[in-house]
């Protein structure tokens, strides 16, 4: 059910194939995030037509609203949000760390203020995994301490060695939910060998993936990553605390020492990275998975993604304009409305008009991420990167 399969290379750059329980995910891919079930402004069939195959939920905000008690009764994430793909449940611990007010960190977990009741709650490794396993994604994230970019080694290695700590007890809890589960599920099965209660495994049937933290201190993420190999095999790596305000040549310049030292065999997901030349360039360097706001919430302010770069929907020089945003885009909005409409149902305050930039800004990047997958697969992405910068850094606007 958790398997990964490289299919080609070019350079670092590679494509493959993630198995889940859901579905097959080829790899490179960009995960629309479906903060609180739901990739906001698109249903489930928009996410389907624009050809996502993975979509990330956030496990914070689910259990703050409606309470990952709720999603169960509702026959888990899954059924819940009408999605029948491959899902992906982050830890929370970026929320957690990036509220503001009050917030306590010791080394039991997280103590914080809820941005929608104001109360106290406390988020610690056990219950990060055990909301996912209640919310029942495919895989789940490791509950993690996030730093700013710009921390020092200090303060970056306090937090290495808490997350390390919190992996340890997010792995042994998740291990005690799966033997429980194991152990009370009743197996009968039908001719063809199925679980006859299908929803509770389906649910229930998850992985988990540990992630990789140290700040933009090589000697911490390779200690790092050493200590998260040892502690046992792992059916994926996460690197976080990257594109979270330290310049962009830094968190390049990380993912450039990085690479050799990955372990080849691993699906990558560099988390919270979404602009199209931060892809491009992680991709690059040997990324596979990839997933980031910056799609819709652009969308949602008018900006679109093209090959030429970003388009400001909301300027008056497209006022009569009857082409489309991106004549190459095989999207609703490309391929039914004019620049001209678009920039009207924004100046109009049309919240179709933030649909469809959204659903476009989503498309945009999975033709990307399959652009650049054909690309390996003929080896040729190192010409393929140079050209697709040249037309799309021209403007001067991305």
């Amino acid at each position: 059910m958790f398997e990964f399969k490289v299919d080609a290379t070019s350079g670092p750059a590679r494509a493959g194939t993630l198995t889940l329980p859901h579905g097959s995910v080829e790899t490179p891919v960009f995960m629309p995030v479906g903060t609180q079930g739901t990739v906001r402004a698109l249903s489930p069939n928009d996410l389907r037509a624009a050809g996502a195959t993975l979509v990330l939920a956030n496990t914070y905000h689910l259990h703050v609203r409606p309470g990952e008690e709720v999603v169960a009764t509702l026959g888990a994430l899954h059924r819940f949000m009408g999605w029948d793909r491959p899902l992906l449940t982050d830890s929370g611990g970026f929320q957690v760390f990036s509220l503001e007010g009050f917030r306590r960190v010791d080394d039991d977990g997280v103590e914080f203020q809820s941005h929608v009741d104001g109360g106290r709650r406390r988020l610690t490794p056990e219950r990060a995994t055990e909301i996912q396993w209640t919310l029942g994604a495919d895989v789940a994230m490791a509950f993690d301490h996030v730093v700013p970019g710009g921390a020092d080694e200090s303060a970056a290695r306090d937090a290495l060695e808490r997350t390390l700590r919190w992996l340890e007890r997010c792995r042994k809890r998740h291990e005690e939910l799966k033997a429980s589960h194991d152990a009370t599920t009743p197996r009968s099965t039908t001719d063809a060998g199925h679980s006859l209660q299908r929803g509770v495994v389906a649910s229930c049937n998850q992985t988990l993936w540990p992630i990789l933290q140290g700040g933009v201190h090589l000697a911490l993420r390779e200690e790092g990553l050493r200590r998260i190999c040892d502690m046992r095999d792992w059916t994926g790596l996460a690197i976080g605390g990257l594109s979270v305000g330290e310049p962009k040549a830094a968190m390049y310049a990380m993912l450039d020492a990085l690479e050799p030292r990955l372990p080849p065999a691993l699906p990558r997901y560099l988390m919270g990275v979404g602009f199209p030349e931060d892809l491009v360039a992680a991709v690059e360097r040997g990324l596979d998975l990839f997933d980031c706001v910056a799609p819709t919430r652009n969308g949602r302010n008018g900006s679109a993604f093209t090959p030429d770069g970003p388009v400001n929907i909301r300027n008056a020089e497209h006022r009569e304009d009857p082409r489309p945003l991106d004549d190459s885009c095989d999207c609703e909005a490309c391929t039914t409305f004019s620049r001209g409409y678009l920039r009207h149902l924004f100046v109009a305050e049309e919240l179709l008009g933030l649909r469809l930039l959204s659903l476009h800004n989503v498309r945009y990047l999975i033709r990307l991420a399959q652009d650049m997958r054909a690309a390996i697969r003929r080896n040729a992405f190192g010409p393929w990167a140079d050209a697709w910068r040249r037309r799309y850094l021209r403007s001067g606007s991305a």
